[in-house]
């Protein structure tokens, strides 16, 4: 991983200060086949998601709701990789970005914008901020019906 100083940590706070301001995918979906909830209770993040998967391909994904820049980034950033992938490739990018969140480790397929999220890392109650929206596509392509939100809390059963 490249250091996140300088220029390139410049670069990376535009990245994220983009997609907060201007979050690609933000809003809800005609029809889906799998929604799910999340939430943050630590700092009030809430997101929906809204997937649809047609032959194993995400064709579309929208997320609405409200939280800090981080979450907010995070979901507009997951939302363009994600999309075009079949299941398991999004699953494989869950885990991808729950093991840089938490180990630092970098991805094997580029990450693109997502990358810019690696100094989150260094602050571990900022990583479920990070964390949310991924946790969140992991329950609606993984378990559609369950009806609790996924929520970051690490005391809750469904931290996933």
């Amino acid at each position: 991983m490249p250091e996140r100083d300088g220029l390139l940590g410049d670069l990376y706070k535009e990245i994220l200060l983009d997609h907060y301001r201007n979050p690609r995918n933000k809003g809800t979906l005609e029809t889906f086949t799998c929604a799910a909830d999340g939430s943050n209770p630590l700092c009030g993040d809430q997101i929906r998601l809204e997937v649809e998967v047609d032959d194993e391909t995400i064709d579309a994904l929208r997320f609405s709701g409200v939280g800090c820049s981080i979450s907010q980034a995070s979901a507009s950033m997951m939302t363009e990789y994600v999309v075009g992938k079949t299941v398991p490739e999004a699953e494989r990018a869950i885990d991808d970005f729950q093991r840089l969140m938490i180990e630092g480790e970098a991805p094997v397929d580029d990450f693109g914008d997502i990358e810019a999220l690696a100094g989150v890392a260094k602050f571990p109650a900022r990583v479920k901020c990070a964390s949310l929206a991924w946790k969140t596509l992991r329950q609606a392509i993984e378990h559609p019906e369950a009806a609790e939100p996924v929520t970051t809390d690490d005391r809750s059963a469904n931290h996933g």
